[in-house]
């Protein structure tokens, strides 16, 4: 069969992925000519034919599907192995200031050891960041990385791994009469009002924490504005308003005087992800966010969306 070529593996891969030629060129910064090469050069090596191939349609054959479901995790290895050696060439050292909203989770701190076990020669410093203001911390160079929730739809940031999906709850005060409920459909919340979000984070973000009207359209009454998670906490116990949380924040502060949680069906999933400044990506930055992935991937706590796949290049 001969040594197999890493260029040959990529071609392969970004074919499997795009089932099309032109994407999958564009995926590698290659000619379409140059992947057909490279794919009739594996198909060569491998004796059979790994793509159907028709002016309309490109798909894999069941020999192509074996190949992918055995390689692509064998890449992927790789692709770690050569991350983690040039890293160690550059060297991950300093110090690291990650950022984080209300609580540090256990994916986190669990990234953070594992980040540390990996590079000892850079410290980690945890910092919290403003609850309503998420993005502004790694903008003025106060941490180097966050976690922050999501939607992140800012251009100066790169976000990865998205990860910790969770339902939703809506924190209530103990004598509202949802408190009595032991879950409620995501439309029941026109009869709630909820506590609005201060500060410089973008509307879509706040809206997306604080939603101004049900699934179906319907008003969610305003409730009074927040600065901080702890302030927020304070009002639902004064029961000016409710607040969403994910269950996990849920949890951490289940036993809160005056202020109880109930499930919400309906709604999107919470979501984490990890920010960096685009302009001031580092070594240690790009370390740590391996050190997360590898985390939740291992845990099942991957969340949704699918991460570029960087190529095997030097």
């Amino acid at each position: 069969m001969g040594v197999l070529e890493i260029g040959e593996l990529e071609a392969f891969l970004a074919l499997a992925d795009e089932l099309h030629f032109g994407r999958a060129a564009e995926q590698l910064s290659l000619s379409q000519s140059r992947v057909s090469q490279l794919i009739r050069s594996l198909e060569s090596r491998v004796g059979a034919r790994l793509f159907q191939r028709t002016s309309r349609r490109v798909a894999l054959t069941p020999l192509g599907e074996r190949l992918l479901a055995d390689a692509r995790p064998a890449y992927e290895r790789l692709r770690a192995a050569l991350d983690g050696a040039r890293e160690a060439a550059r060297g991950v050292n300093g110090l690291l200031r990650i950022g984080f909203q209300g609580t540090a989770g256990d994916e986190v701190m669990d990234a953070i050891s594992l980040f540390q076990h990996r590079y000892p020669d850079c410290a980690t410093e945890i910092v919290e960041i403003p609850f309503t203001d998420p993005f502004g911390p790694v903008r003025r160079h106060e941490v180097d990385a966050a976690v922050v929730l999501l939607p992140v739809k800012e251009d100066d940031l790169l976000l990865g791994p998205a990860f910790s999906e969770q339902p939703q709850t809506v924190a209530v005060s103990t004598r509202h009469r949802f408190a009595r409920r032991e879950g409620l459909e995501a439309e029941e919340l026109a009869g709630l009002p909820l506590i609005e979000m201060d500060g410089p984070a973008p509307r879509y973000w706040r809206r997306a924490q604080s939603p101004s009207t049900t699934p179906g359209g319907t008003p969610i009454p305003r409730g009074p504005v927040m600065s901080t998670l702890q302030e927020g906490m304070a009002l639902v116990a004064a029961g000016r308003g409710g607040m969403l949380l994910c269950r996990s924040t849920a949890e951490q502060h289940r036993g809160r005087r005056g202020v109880t949680f109930v499930d919400v069906a309906g709604l999107a999933p919470s979501v984490l992800g990890l920010v960096r400044h685009r302009d001031r990506e580092t070594a240690a930055t790009r370390a740590f966010a391996r050190a997360l992935t590898s985390v939740t991937q291992t845990s099942g706590r991957q969340g949704v969306g699918r991460i570029a796949r960087p190529s095997v290049r030097s």
